[in-house]
């Protein structure tokens, strides 16, 4: 096996992380005995030599080693290598198809660039790799017939990828689809049939012909029925949505239950405390147990309906109606998936979700600790829209089960069960967010005996009305760090940020203590928290001026980064402007002055704040204004607090181009027009157009509370200038176009 392997440069060739001389090793690690072997080179493979589907020469050079993988029968691992290969080619023809369409276009327009097109393709793969895997259709139109079901699963999606016959590509799904006894392979059929008719315009008309057949027959199974309905919606640009979703609901009740709980895998129980000394931070074992919660399946249905919701787009009524459905499902995995489609969909976009937030507050009493666990994350994640499930989420954290468990109320804050545990935790961060005091006993359990004690302090900066019993406690974690020890950082910030955000005198001194102790072993990253803590104390911050004065400006010890936390922080605690502003001033030089070039848009907010008596800062300002993204639009809000009215025609002239060309800088344009009360007149067509967008943005920085927070901004300028707003002409359901 694997004849002429080494005889290929590799060390000619590179991947995501460099030369592929390792490559060989992986492709023989492929064919071990061994699981665990082959898992991590497929691992390895896909990380470097595919890496985010991408297709390398050394990719290409691989196709003919892992076929020779694939077409052994007594290989182990076969139908792995498999799905590496259709996804190798699922990802080759797709670029391949899409830089065939930009270069046309670029000659089109006169703009390809020979050379540019010319290096790309030296190093990477497409072409090649979509030529060599249609030559070998006929093997995996072989490979979709195996008698092993998994090798099945992996080989049908080739079916609408690399059989250029397109008659022959449908009458393989056909008999495929009459073969196939399971539904999971029904369903990849009946995707690999979309696949082929949106990438082949001339198989659509049969395709979606078919799937009506399909849909109509009684005989079927529901769940076939379901997935006809879902990709002839797929094929369909102008399908009738509302039409769709009753039609999948009525299938979906048709589903049959499940004869057990097939999905779920109990979490063992863990010794506490729940990150065992000497592991990675807490916060970042956290965060990869909730990316391998994410990518789990639960249902075979799922997989189709996030097609489903993806065609449905933005169409809020009908996806919401779906979901409900979905969370009624009398199989608890299709219940948990649905809260991850839920949540995904209040993220995204904009509507009345109280009764989807109410009908996830029930999912609270379900009996599966999952199903829970998952209901109370969504709804941590929601903020101030989880309100509708406030009395669910109360009933939830405070309620006892008697002596059946041990540990119940606050206490299941540090249950054994992990499972029950997260999801009393999540259950107390949402209703904390909520700002509810009902959430607070559990913190003072999480606080008291430390297990997971990092969540609490998290929420403990939303419940102001409690910082008797918040700060001493926050105090005593912050004074027991030990500041050297870099995983600490995270948690020493947490616990900055809540005592800032309570900005309860009790605190102060600790804070203090903590910038002291960081200045001195020069922790600049812990200093720039602390001093971000002080300003949130404001005035009453004063004790600590000379300590502040120490760091800022270009003359302190830290870095620039630090000298510019600490100039903020002396303008928040109490400085005068004109001890301020000579510090401050020479950010706005071209290249950043004392502090970092990027750093001009905190300059330009602190001006801003600073207002009338940064007068000096005009001309700059004006002159930065004037440039483009994002330092443009800081100075220009900065040039209306500075300058007031005679700088409206300037301010505006730089907000609304810059709004209209990146949505993501309303979260400073907005703000800057409400300041500007009836000097915003002209912003009012921009507002009311913003207010009829359905989506909440796709940037990564967009959240629930900012798209919130940006609406309400939005209405509050159009009310000051009495103009109506987007609530008085709603706009209508958006028409989704998802046929790739």
């Amino acid at each position: 096996m694997f004849e002429g392997l080494d005889d290929i440069d590799w060390s000619k060739m590179h991947h995501a992380y460099g030369t592929a001389e390792e490559v060989p090793a992986l492709l023989r690690e492929l064919a071990s005995a061994e699981e665990e072997t082959r898992s991590r080179a497929l691992s390895s493979f896909y990380g470097a030599v595919h890496h985010q589907g991408d297709v390398y020469r050394c990719t290409v050079a691989s196709l003919p080693f892992l076929f020779e993988l694939a077409q052994d029968a007594a290989a182990p691992g076969r139908a792995a290598v498999i799905e590496l290969l259709v996804s190798i080619g699922e990802s080759a023809i797709e670029r391949f198809e899409f830089e065939r369409r930009f270069a046309q276009d670029g000659e089109e327009a006169g703009t390809a660039d020979e050379d540019v097109e010319d290096d790309y393709w030296d190093y990477i793969g497409h072409p090649e790799a979509a030529a060599l895997l249609r030559e070998r259709a006929e093997a995996f139109i072989g490979f979709a017939a195996a008698p092993d079901r998994l090798v099945r699963q992996a080989a049908i999606p080739a079916l609408g990828l690399f059989v250029d016959d397109t008659q022959r590509a449908v009458a393989v799904l056909r008999e495929r689809l009459a073969a196939e006894p399971g539904a999971v392979e029904r369903l990849l059929v009946l995707k690999a049939t979309a696949v082929l008719a949106l990438r082949r315009p001339e198989v659509s008309e049969v395709a979606t012909a078919w799937f009506g057949e399909l849909l109509d027959d009684a005989a079927l199974d529901s769940t076939v029925r379901l997935g006809a309905l879902v990709q002839r919606a797929r094929c369909t640009p102008e399908f009738d949505a509302q039409e769709a979703v009753r039609a999948a609901i009525g299938l979906l009740r048709e589903q049959p239950a499940p004869a057990d709980d097939w999905w779920h895998a109990p979490t063992p129980a863990a010794p506490q405390p729940a990150i065992e000394p000497g592991s990675a931070p807490a916060h970042i074992i956290a965060a990869f147990e909730e990316l391998a919660r994410h990518g789990k399946v639960h249902s075979p249905v799922t997989a189709l309906l996030n097609t489903f919701h993806e065609v449905l787009d933005g169409r809020v009524a009908e996806r919401t109606e779906l979901l409900a459905q979905q969370l009624h499902s009398g199989d608890a995995g299709a219940r948990l998936d649905a809260l991850r489609m839920a949540k995904e969909l209040i993220q995204a976009w904009r509507g009345d979700h109280g009764p989807l937030v109410a009908l996830i507050g029930d999912q609270l009493a379900d009996p599966h600790p999952q199903v829970v666990a998952e209901a109370a994350a969504a709804l941590a994640a929601f903020g101030p829209l989880a309100e509708p499930a406030r009395p669910a989420l109360a009933a939830f954290v405070t309620r006892r089960c008697g002596e059946r468990c041990g540990q119940c109320g606050p206490r299941t804050w540090a249950h054994p069960e992990r499972g029950l545990r997260r999801a009393h935790q999540e259950a107390v961060l949402a209703l904390a967010g909520l700002g509810d005091e009902r959430a607070l006993p559990s913190l003072l359990v999480a606080l008291d005996g430390g297990v997971d004690a990092w969540r609490a302090v998290r929420a403990a900066g939303c419940m102001p009305d409690a910082a008797g019993e918040l700060v001493p406690r926050l105090v005593d974690r912050l004074r027991g760090f030990d500041l050297e020890q870099e995983r600490t950082e995270h948690e020493v910030a947490g616990v900055l940020a809540a005592l800032g955000d309570l900005a309860d005198p009790a605190g102060l001194g600790a804070v203090e203590e903590v910038l002291d102790r960081a200045m001195r072993g020069g922790q600049w990253p812990i200093v720039r928290f602390a001093l971000g803590a002080l300003r949130q104390f404001g005035p009453a911050a004063a004790s600590a001026l000379s300590a502040i004065r120490a760091l800022a400006g270009p003359g302190g010890p830290g870095d620039a980064e630090t000298a510019l936390a600490a100039v903020t922080a002396l303008w928040a605690v109490g400085a005068d402007p004109d001890e301020v502003l000579p510090l401050l001033l020479p950010g706005l030089a071209g290249d950043g002055g004392p502090f970092r070039a990027g750093d001009i848009d905190d300059v330009a907010g602190l001006l801003g704040a600073i207002g009338p008596a940064a007068a000096a800062a005009l001309p700059r300002l004006r002159e930065r204004a004037a440039g483009r993204g994002w330092p443009g639009v800081h100075c220009a809000a900065a040039l209306w607090d500075v300058g007031g009215e005679s700088e409206a025609a300037a301010v505006l002239d730089v907000l609304l181009p810059a709004w209209a060309d990146n949505p993501s800088t309303g979260r400073v344009v907005v703000p800057c027009l409400e300041r500007m009360g009836t000097a915003a007149r002209p912003a009012a067509p921009a507002l009311r157009a913003q207010l009829v967008l359905p989506g909440r943005g796709r940037s990564l920085f967009t959240t629930i509370e900012a798209d919130e927070e940006l609406q309400r901004a939005c209405r509050a300028v159009l009310a000051r200038l009495g103009e109506p707003d987007a609530q008085q002409n709603p706009p209508g359901p958006a028409r989704p176009d998802k046929r790739a």
